[in-house]
């Protein structure tokens, strides 16, 4: 009768397990990053996603960044949300031990999944600009910790997975600063790739724990 009720579950779980939604926004900054500033720029936005249907628990989320200018071993830079989750996006780029500048290419042009494999910290590891801008997709920082202090050798704990769950809609904040002073940076727009699925249904967990409780029943009066 176990399997019974093994098949019950399954097919409850069936019913609350509906297909993914992806949604792309992006956002238009163009506003200067002020110079050796730690108290840097911030852009908010508030996002409605009621409209768009069974999209409500967010799965993955990825962040497009575009900065231009600028010397990529000062930026820091993080995303929250009003609802919770938070995640370190850049921690200085290139700072190691041995290396307490970073990296002094100039600008990005880049996404952040934690899907890639590629550290957005050591991406010379994987891809030299040469001096330009970067390009490509690659991990979030992840380093929660001082920017003054940070390292490539730090955990990485602050990532993209901290908002899977979450509620998309709502307030968005990206904040940036340049630790630098030197040539002058711009946050030219960032976005976030969203994909949600619904939230499971009262009705299909009704469903679900009733299968469970009539499989048990069964169980236990064929035992006796």
């Amino acid at each position: 009768m176990k399997s019974a009720v093994l098949a019950a579950v399954v097919l409850c779980l069936a019913a609350v397990a509906p297909g993914q939604t992806t949604t792309t926004n992006t956002f238009t900054v163009g506003q200067n990053i002020p110079q050796g500033d730690p108290s840097g720029l911030t852009s908010t936005e508030t996002l409605n996603f009621s409209s768009v249907p069974n999209f409500s628990s967010i799965v993955s989320l990825s962040v497009t960044l575009n900065i231009s200018g600028g010397f990529n071993g000062g930026y820091y830079a993080y995303l929250v949300n009003n609802s919770g989750g938070f995640a370190i996006l850049l921690n200085r780029p290139g700072t190691t031990a041995g290396n307490s500048l970073g990296y002094a290419d100039s600008g990005l042009n880049i996404t952040l999944s934690d899907a890639s494999p590629n550290d957005i910290h050591t991406y010379q590891n994987e891809s030299n600009p040469g001096g330009g801008a970067l390009t490509g997709t690659w991990a979030p920082d992840g380093r929660n910790v001082d920017p003054a202090t940070v390292v490539d050798t730090d955990a990485r704990t602050a990532l993209l997975s901290s908002f899977a769950g979450l509620n998309p809609s709502g307030q968005w904040t990206l904040f940036l600063a340049d630790l630098d002073y030197g040539e002058q940076g711009q946050l030219v727009s960032w976005g976030l790739v969203v994909t949600a699925v619904p939230e499971p249904s009262s009705v299909a967990l009704a469903l679900l724990g009733l299968g469970i409780v009539l499989g048990v029943r069964r169980l236990t009066r064929r035992r006796v």
